[in-house]
């Protein structure tokens, strides 16, 4: 069997390829001709073949899942800094097109990184609905993850969590919980669902061990840290306003995810640990001991 990667240089991507790679599996990681070579390095010597391809090129993509027999993609535009990379042009006809090109090149199974429905309309979640249709009529095996919120994006300095400073910004109250969970851990349930009997055309729900408020988080930085954190709440109020005015399709989606983890979400992981046979979830407090000039 061949296993195709479709995000091979993102967090979650690379990561499915160094784990599939290393239970000896033949990988393919799709990477384009303008992605990092630090990133496209770390593939090869991960053990995995390079292909060629972009989502926006459907040719490509027909020629990369020639004579694959699974399919993982955790492509997105959501962190892309490419030229030409949308919501629409990669989340939502690129992820069709290479729904369709694994299905006519008979691929078995396709694995899914997605997110679960967030109770607001937003393109990029349309994106994802539809992507999800469209694998349930495909005739394929399929698996869509719905992780929570990444701990790693969403506890960073790029949205305002910053531990080395000692800042942190909250959205909304602070004080409902959600199951923060690691690109580490996704990119491991998305390696598992290859071939997991309990993974079959399902759709699962991810999360960290525990779950823990914004504010609850906070306070373990300082524990982890030692510093004293000065915190700034951006209210649910200004993220709806946002929301309302925005009519970029990404600033949208982002809006509207934040009030997502403004409102928190808590998994419930017991049965999903043991259907995938797991141990261990990596935590918010291993999390934040790891981040450079945090301590």
């Amino acid at each position: 069997m061949t296993y195709l990667v479709v995000g091979a240089t993102g967090l979650v991507g690379s990561e499915a390829v160094r784990i599939l790679a290393e239970q000896g599996r033949p990988v393919r990681a799709l990477v384009r001709t303008t992605s990092d070579p630090d990133k496209v390095g770390r593939l090869k010597n991960a053990g995995a073949s390079i292909v060629t391809g972009d989502l926006k090129d459907r040719a490509s993509i027909d020629e990369a899942c020639r004579g694959a027999s699974v399919v993982v993609s955790t492509a997105s535009s959501t962190l892309s800094r490419q030229a030409g990379d949308s919501i629409e042009t990669v989340d939502h006809r690129g992820q069709l097109d290479l729904v369709d090109a694994a299905a006519r090149a008979g691929v078995e199974r396709f694995v899914f990184v997605s997110f679960s429905s967030v109770g607001l309309e937003f393109p990029l979640q349309s994106a994802k609905r539809a992507v999800e249709e469209r694998l349930r009529r495909s005739g394929m095996t399929y698996t869509s993850l719905h992780p929570m919120a990444f701990m790693e994006v969403w506890l960073s300095p790029a949205l305002g969590f910053d531990p080395a400073a000692g800042a942190a910004r909250i959205f909304g109250s602070g004080e409902n919980k959600i199951s923060w969970i690691s690109f580490q851990d996704v990119a491991r349930f998305a390696a598992l669902a290859v071939d997991a009997s309990a993974a079959a055309n399902a759709v699962i729900k991810l999360g960290g061990p525990e779950a823990l408020s914004p504010l609850e988080v906070v306070r373990l930085a300082e524990q982890v840290t030692g510093k004293r954190f000065v915190v700034e709440h951006v209210s649910e109020e200004a993220l709806r306003a946002q929301y309302a005015a925005a009519d970029d399709p990404m600033q949208k989606s982002f809006a509207a995810l934040m009030l997502y983890v403004a409102g928190g979400d808590v998994v419930d992981m017991d049965r999903t640990l043991r259907d995938f046979g797991v141990q261990r979830l990596k935590s918010v407090r291993e999390y934040l001991a790891s981040v450079p000039s945090a301590v």
